[in-house]
C-alpha cells in the first residue's frame, strides 16, 4: 500500500481523498497556493507545501512545484483528484520519471482520451457509437463553416483536450461560429492549457447518461453502472442521481458494455467514466471519457457500497480487483445536488466572497447513510475568484427514487448559506418540480423550466421589514453591551446606543431595499423607554423589542406576538434565515447609491473579481447599446459585459490581464 499521499488538489476533493487515505494509514500530504493558506484542506493534511500565487496557472498547474512538493515531503504517491491535472498526462509522465505513482491511468490512456478527435476514432473502432463531428485546425473561418454545414447546425465547438464544459459553445448560425470558436480556444487554453478544439453535432432533445468503469492493472475491467447527469447549466452539471431512471435493461446493460469496450480499448487502469448522450429512442453516442475521478461519484458509491478512493488507491498499489461484474450491485437511489457560488438569475454569474454564515446538514455525519455532505470550506471562508464556485456536494440515498427525493427535500430545507449568492434555491425548485419528480429528464431541463426554476426574490412582507429593523437595532445594542462590559468604564454614555436627543424624541430611519427589486422602504423608527422600539412606514405600524445573540439568533416580539428566527446584519444587507429559506434586504445608503450609479451609467463594471482577457473597445470608439466591450474571466468562465446605452468611449479602466475587483469601471461611456 502506498505510504505518503501527495494530493495535487484543493477543494471539497482534496479533503475527501485525505479523509479516505488517513483512513487506510496513509500519510497525507496537501499544496496549497497563497489563496488557500487557511484552506480546509490544509487542516486535514498531515504536511502541506505552498507552491504560488492564486491563480492556477501559478499553483495547481505548476508541475514543477508540486513535483519539488512530493520530493520534499518524501510522497510515493500523487492523486490529483479532479479538474486542474488530473487529466493531463504529461504531468502523469512526469510523477512517473520522478519515481512517483500516479493515482490514475497510464499517461497513453490519458492522451489518447483527452485527444477528443482521436477518441472518437479509437471508439468507432471499438464499436461504441459516436457522433459525427471534425477537428478543427488553423485560422481560416470559411473552412470552418464548411465543416459545420457538412455536419449540419446547430454544431457544439468543444474543447480537444478537456471537459467539464470548459471551452464549449453551441452555434445555431454560422455567422457566429468565428466568435465561438475564438472564445472556446481561450477558455480552453485557460484551463487546460491546450486551445485546440472541434466541431460536433449537437443534439438538442437528449439526456447526459454516464457509466463508471474500474479496472485493475491485470486486465480486469467492471462498470458500475450508470448514473443520470442531465441537468445542467453552461454544459457543467448541477444535479446527478444513480440509477439513471426510466432506463430499460437493455440499454443499461448495452451503455455499460460500451463503456467498458471504451476503457478496455485503451488498456484503462483505475477509475473513469464514460459519458454518452442518449435519446428517446433508447439510442446513444459517446461523448468523451474522463480519465479520472468525477465530481459525482459519490451516488456511484451509495448504490454500490464500493470506495472509489480507495479502490484508486489500492489499483495504483497494484492490488487486482477481487470481485467480478456480477458482484456489483444497485441498490437503492443516490441523488447528488452541487450547491454553487454563483447567481442563476444573473446567468449563473459566479459570487465569489467571504462565507459569514454556513449551515449544512450532515456537516456533523449525522444522518448516515441516508445523507452524505461533501465540502470543502468552512463559515468565514473565502470562495476566491480564481478556482471553480463549488461551496459543497450534498448527497442523499434511500431504497427508492420518490423516498431520496424527499430526503433531498428535507436537508436543502436546512441549508443556509450568507456571504455570497448561491444556487439554492434554484435547487430547492429543482427538487420540488414535478417534472424533476416525473423523471422527464434532458439536458435543456433548466431552461424548459427556467421559469418555474429560477428564483424570484420574495416580496419585503410586513414582518419581515419589522423584523429586519428590530434585527439593525437589536445587533447594534449586542454589540455595544460588548464593548461596554470590555471597557474600563462599563457606565460611560458613549456606550448608549438608545437614541437619545436633549429635549427631543429619540428617532431615525432605517431603508431597506428586498434584494432584485428595486421599491425602496423606508421604516421611522422612535426609541422607547422601556428598550422596545415603535416602527412605522407606510401603511403599518408596530412595537418591537427583544433580544439578539451573537450567532444571529433573533427572539423578536412584535405587537405581543413572539417568534424566533437567524438574523445576519452587516453595513450592506439584513440576511433573515428561517425553514422556507433566506430573505437578503439590502440596506440603502443614499450617498453610497447615489456614487455606485454615477460609476456604472451606461458603461462596464465589473460584477465581479477577475482577470480582464480582452478589451474591445478603445477611447474614442463609438458603441451602440449591447456591442460588447469588455471580456473578464472569473472562476474559470468567461463573461462578456456589454454596453447598456449608446454613446462614446471616455475611459477604459484595465488592459488584457489585469485583475480588477468588483465594482472597478472597467469602460466609462458618455452617452
Amino acid at each position: 500500500m502506498i505510504k505518503t499521499l501527495l494530493i495535487a488538489n484543493r477543494g471539497e476533493i482534496a479533503c475527501r481523498i485525505a479523509r479516505t487515505a488517513r483512513r487506510l494509514g496513509i500519510r497525507v500530504v496537501a499544496i496549497y497556493s497563497e489563496a488557500d493558506a487557511q484552506a480546509a484542506h490544509v487542516a486535514l493534511s498531515d504536511e502541506a507545501h505552498a507552491v504560488g500565487p492564486a491563480p492556477a496557472a501559478d499553483s495547481y498547474l505548476n508541475v514543477d512545484r508540486i513535483l519539488a512538493a512530493a520530493a520534499a515531503s518524501g510522497a510515493d504517491a500523487v492523486h490529483p483528484g479532479y479538474g486542474f491535472l488530473s487529466e493531463n498526462a504529461d504531468f502523469a509522465a512526469a510523477c512517473a520519471a520522478a519515481g512517483l505513482i500516479f493515482v490514475g491511468p497510464p499517461p497513453d490512456a490519458i492522451r489518447v482520451m483527452g485527444d477528443k478527435g482521436r477518441a472518437k476514432a479509437l471508439m468507432a473502432q471499438a464499436g461504441v457509437p459516436v457522433l459525427p463531428g471534425t477537428d478543427l485546425d488553423g485560422d481560416d473561418p470559411a473552412r470552418w463553416a464548411a465543416a459545420a454545414a457538412e455536419i449540419g447546425l446547430p454544431v457544439l465547438v468543444k474543447a480537444a483536450a478537456g471537459g467539464g464544459g470548459r471551452g464549449m459553445r453551441i452555434v445555431t448560425d454560422l455567422a457566429d461560429l468565428g466568435d465561438a470558436v475564438t472564445a472556446a480556444r481561450r477558455e480552453a487554453a485557460a484551463s487546460f492549457g491546450d486551445d485546440r478544439v472541434l466541431l460536433e453535432r449537437h443534439l438538442s432533445r437528449t439526456r447526459h447518461v454516464e457509466v463508471q468503469v474500474l479496472a485493475d492493472a491485470a486486465g480486469a475491467c467492471l462498470s458500475l453502472h450508470e448514473r443520470d447527469c442531465s441537468l445542467q447549466r453552461r454544459h457543467q452539471k448541477v444535479l446527478e442521481e444513480a440509477p439513471a431512471p426510466g432506463l430499460g435493461t437493455a440499454t443499461r446493460r448495452a451503455m455499460g458494455e460500451a463503456a467498458v469496450r471504451a476503457a478496455q480499448a485503451v488498456d484503462y487502469r483505475g477509475a473513469g467514466t464514460v459519458e454518452f448522450l442518449l435519446g428517446d429512442d433508447g439510442s446513444f453516442h459517446f461523448i468523451e471519457m474522463n480519465t479520472r475521478l468525477q465530481v459525482e461519484h459519490p451516488v456511484t458509491e451509495q448504490v454500490t457500497g464500493l470506495d472509489l478512493v480507495e479502490w484508486q488507491l489500492r489499483i495504483a498499489a497494484g492490488e487486482a480487483l477481487p470481485f467480478g461484474q456480477d458482484d456489483v450491485p444497485v441498490d437503492g437511489h443516490a441523488i447528488e445536488v452541487r450547491l454553487y457560488a454563483e447567481d442563476p438569475a444573473r446567468g449563473y454569474l459566479p459570487s465569489p466572497g467571504r462565507l459569514r454564515h454556513l449551515r449544512l446538514p450532515g456537516s456533523d455525519g449525522a444522518g448516515a447513510p441516508f445523507l452524505r455532505l461533501e465540502t470543502g470550506v468552512r463559515a468565514g471562508d473565502a470562495i476566491p475568484p480564481d478556482y471553480d464556485p463549488m461551496i459543497a456536494k450534498l448527497i442523499v440515498w434511500d431504497r427508492d427514487r420518490p423516498s431520496a427525493l424527499a430526503r433531498l427535500r428535507a436537508a436543502l430545507a436546512e441549508a443556509q448559506v450568507v456571504g455570497v449568492a448561491t444556487n439554492l434555491d434554484l435547487l430547492r425548485a429543482i427538487a420540488a418540480h414535478p417534472g424533476f419528480a416525473a423523471a422527464d429528464l434532458d439536458t435543456r431541463f433548466l431552461d424548459r423550466h427556467a421559469a418555474d426554476l429560477l428564483p424570484h426574490p420574495p416580496a419585503a412582507e410586513d414582518n419581515v421589514l419589522a423584523l429586519a429593523a428590530l434585527a439593525v437595532l437589536l445587533d447594534r445594542r449586542r454589540a455595544a453591551e460588548a464593548r461596554a462590559a470590555a471597557s474600563a468604564d462599563p457606565g460611560s454614555p458613549w456606550h448608549r446606543v438608545d437614541g437619545w436627543r436633549l429635549n427631543a424624541t429619540a428617532t431615525e430611519d432605517l431603508t431597506f431595499r428586498p434584494a432584485g427589486d428595486g421599491a425602496e422602504v423606508t421604516v421611522a423608527v422612535t426609541y422607547r423607554r422601556d428598550g422596545r422600539f415603535d416602527l412605522s412606514w407606510p401603511g403599518h405600524r408596530a412595537t418591537a423589542g427583544g433580544r439578539m445573540d451573537a450567532d444571529g439568533t433573533l427572539a423578536a416580539d412584535l405587537d405581543g406576538v413572539r417568534g424566533r428566527a437567524t438574523a445576519l446584519v452587516s453595513a450592506e444587507e439584513v440576511v433573515l434565515l428561517g425553514p422556507g429559506g433566506a430573505v437578503h434586504l439590502d440596506r440603502i445608503d443614499p450617498l453610497v447609491r447615489a456614487a455606485r450609479a454615477e460609476a456604472a451609467s451606461g458603461g462596464a463594471v465589473a460584477p465581479v473579481p477577475g482577470r480582464i482577457v480582452s478589451v474591445l473597445v478603445a477611447i474614442g470608439d463609438r458603441v451602440g447599446k449591447g456591442d460588447p466591450l469588455v471580456v473578464l474571466e472569473a472562476m474559470k468562465t468567461e463573461h462578456t459585459l456589454r454596453a447598456d446605452t449608446d454613446g462614446v468611449v471616455q475611459t477604459v479602466g484595465g488592459a488584457v490581464g489585469d485583475t480588477v475587483e468588483e465594482g472597478t469601471v472597467l469602460v466609462g461611456l458618455e452617452a
